[in-house]
């Protein structure tokens, strides 16, 4: 298993893959010069969302902060890549 961030049109999403598989479990979106964060939950968990977080590091923090990895079989002991891989076209 592989925890890695991927650029995405108007941010960035954390991603949790296997090789064959891919889930997106958490995200930040730029929106007017702020930006907007949420991690994955199986369950309604407002705190888990953030909007007008200062900048793009703030707001990747506060999402593996969560660690929603641990939500998925395989994900325990995983850490974040520090490469952040390209926008999948």
């Amino acid at each position: 298993m592989e925890l890695y961030w991927r650029e995405v049109r108007r941010g960035q999403r954390l991603v949790l893959g296997d090789g064959e598989h891919e889930e997106e479990i958490g995200g930040v979106r730029e929106n007017k010069g702020l930006f907007d964060a949420f991690a994955k939950t199986f369950s309604y968990e407002p705190g888990r969302a953030e909007k007008g977080l200062a900048s793009m590091e703030i707001a990747k923090s506060f999402v593996e902060s969560f660690e929603p990895w641990n939500l998925y079989e395989g994900g325990d002991n995983l850490s974040v890549s520090s490469e952040i891989r390209p926008r999948v076209v």
